[in-house]
């Protein structure tokens, strides 16, 4: 089973919410996920982003791959530097 840390849209029309999810990289967007470890709001000023730390570590070094967004917002706040 393919592992990826990923972004579920919430929220409203033109008004997008993201919650960062691990989850079984064959289900859905906004499908089945094994674990919510944080979210990100682009809408508000300035850009509010709150992810598990250990939750993140603990899935990356169990072979969970990040996408591309949610390898930009680790390195914002810092969780690259732990792996």
């Amino acid at each position: 089973m393919a592992v990826k840390i990923r972004l579920k849209r919430m929220g409203a029309k033109k008004a997008p919410f993201y919650r960062v999810v691990v989850a079984d990289s064959r289900s859905p967007r906004d499908g089945r996920f094994i674990e919510e470890i944080g979210y990100y709001n682009p809408t508000v000023e300035p850009t509010l982003i709150k992810i598990d730390e250990e939750k993140a570590v603990k899935w990356v070094k169990n072979g969970a791959q990040p996408s591309d967004i949610v390898k930009k917002l680790f390195e914002k706040t810092g969780i690259n530097q732990k792996l």
